[in-house]
């Protein structure tokens, strides 16, 4: 069980921050001293693309005493989104959607009229088109066996009054990326799941990245524990909270893939330079970073920090590239925190370390 033991995480800032040492040092020293009494998951870190630690720890099974391996697969929450995202671009490059048109153009028969005819692909990716996130919604009460397809998630949503006039607000909504989804489906062709397969997953080499069924038997998967982020001491399981993958959260995945899908991004071979640029580039101001299309853009510090994360209970990833230095970190975490242990703490390292954040 992940502890609160700010000294011990406290002892291993003050040893990783000898001066003089390089950043690769100052890594490699702070993951040997990190434990599962701290975090529950696995970390990769890579520089200039080349894998310079990955570690795991605590347990993937608290019922069975079974640990998490650095091939684990965990739920990953949010990132999809990622996914999500380029999928979306790619279908822009290739001129099958535009980004400033109403969705109608491509649901005609999307039941909500507002949403049909004045909501764009623009405000979707940049979660400015006013619709809700369902998953903090009626999404709980349900029986969530029944999520088998994209299109099981709309009716959770698709009657509920927008929150803003679109474009002119930041609401984070999974539900506008479960529009994305149904648009992915309607102008590929493609089942949403197998359209990500084809082309992303399969293209990356990310072979242990899929959506899975939440009664599934999946070996080396963790299970999830949540805290209710930190005020529990005794963590429950999260299997009462989850559901298959939507467009907008809950794909598996493993440290490994993460990182593969970050460096195929980055170098091109999802979307051409043009085009992955575009999904670069600030557009909104989101809670606390910026955002570009589908992926969060910190200008925080002394570089920029861009990648997704993925929370939910029982769930803390963080995806991370420090775009000056050239580092890419990879947190995935099978218990949530209230921002003082887990996946929180270890991510602040690597900011304070290599981003020159300060702490509060």
């Amino acid at each position: 069980m992940i502890g609160k033991n700010y000294l011990s995480l406290a002892i291993f800032f003050m040893g990783a921050f000898i001066f003089g040492q390089s950043k690769d040092v100052q890594i490699e020293k702070f993951l040997n001293s990190l434990d599962a009494t701290i975090f529950s998951g696995a970390v990769l870190v890579a520089h200039n693309d080349k894998i310079i630690a990955k570690k795991a720890y605590g347990l993937a099974s608290m019922e069975y005493n079974t640990k998490n391996k650095v091939d684990t697969k965990f739920n990953i929450a949010s990132i999809t989104k990622l996914f999500t995202a380029v999928a979306t671009l790619q279908l822009y490059e290739n001129q099958l959607v535009e980004l400033d048109v109403p969705i109608g153009k491509y649901l005609p028969d999307y039941q909500n009229k507002r949403v049909r005819d004045s909501v764009t692909i623009h405000q979707l990716l940049t979660h400015t088109s006013g619709n809700t996130n369902f998953y903090v919604g009626d999404f709980l009460k349900t029986d969530k066996l029944r999520y088998k397809n994209i299109s099981d998630f709309v009716p959770l949503f698709v009657n509920d009054t927008l929150l803003s006039k679109p474009g002119t607000k930041y609401d984070y909504s999974a539900s506008g990326f479960v529009i994305l989804g149904l648009i992915i489906e309607k102008v590929s062709g493609l089942n949403y799941y197998d359209y990500l397969r084809k082309s992303i997953f399969e293209p990356a080499g990310m072979t242990n990245t899929t959506e899975l069924e939440i009664d599934s038997v999946v070996q080396n998967k963790a299970s999830g524990y949540t805290t209710f982020f930190g005020e529990l001491n005794t963590p429950k399981r999260n299997d009462y909270y989850l559901s298959k993958a939507s467009p907008g959260g809950f794909h598996y995945s493993t440290v490994d893939d993460l990182f593969k899908f970050s460096k195929a991004l980055r170098n091109g071979l999802f979307l051409k330079k043009q085009t992955t640029q575009l999904m670069f580039e600030p557009k909104v101001m989101g809670y606390n970073t910026n955002l570009g299309y589908g992926i969060d853009v910190d200008l925080r510090y002394n570089q920029t920090i861009q990648g997704h994360s993925g929370g939910w209970y029982g769930i803390h990833n963080e995806l991370m590239d420090f775009m000056k230095d050239g580092y890419t970190v990879v947190i995935l975490s099978n218990m949530d925190d209230g921002g003082k242990s887990g996946t929180s703490k270890v991510a602040d390292f690597f900011k304070v370390v290599i981003a020159d954040k300060k702490l509060d």
